[in-house]
């Protein structure tokens, strides 16, 4: 079997305290936190109260298909956010992990030229990422398992 980086919710736990409190000392204050849906909702909201942010948006992007296995380019999915939404703010787009760094991009490109600044905090970043974020827990070339996605869907038939 592939060496895999493992992801316990006891280690989410610590790992989002510290992602936060890493965004903290640097004298980062976002308006608002952008979370890239599936993978980044559960580390926003962890940051988010851990920062004290309420104001939380989603944005839906479908990228990898299976372990490993991805589409050509990422796609967002609706809703999508209006960017009046996000007029001047500073934001804190969040996901789990930078692999490739297409969805970072795709969510940054997306809000540029509708905020005042855009910054990017992983749990995990791997050295082939094209966005290199401002906040990373943790560096690893490894797949990663994470908690929230390692048990197989219990209705596996949906579409």
């Amino acid at each position: 079997m592939t060496q895999r980086e493992i992801l316990t919710w006891d280690l989410f736990g610590t790992a989002s305290r510290e992602l936060a409190q890493t965004i903290a000392d640097d004298g980062y204050e976002p308006d608002l936190i952008m979370s890239i849906a599936r993978g980044g909702l559960i580390p926003a909201g962890a940051i988010s109260y851990a920062l004290g942010i309420k104001n939380v948006h989603v944005m839906n992007v479908e990228f990898y298909t299976g372990v490993d296995e991805r589409l050509a380019m990422p796609v967002v999915l609706p809703p999508v956010p209006q960017p009046v939404d996000l007029s001047g703010a500073t934001v804190l787009v969040i996901d789990d992990v930078a692999d490739t760094g297409g969805t970072l991009d795709l969510v940054r490109t997306f809000c540029e030229g509708h905020v005042k600044q855009t910054r990017c905090a992983v749990i995990y970043e791997k050295p082939r990422s094209i966005v290199k974020c401002e906040y990373v827990w943790k560096r690893t070339d490894l797949w990663i398992d994470f908690p929230w996605s390692s048990q197989p869907e219990i209705v596996p038939d949906r579409p």
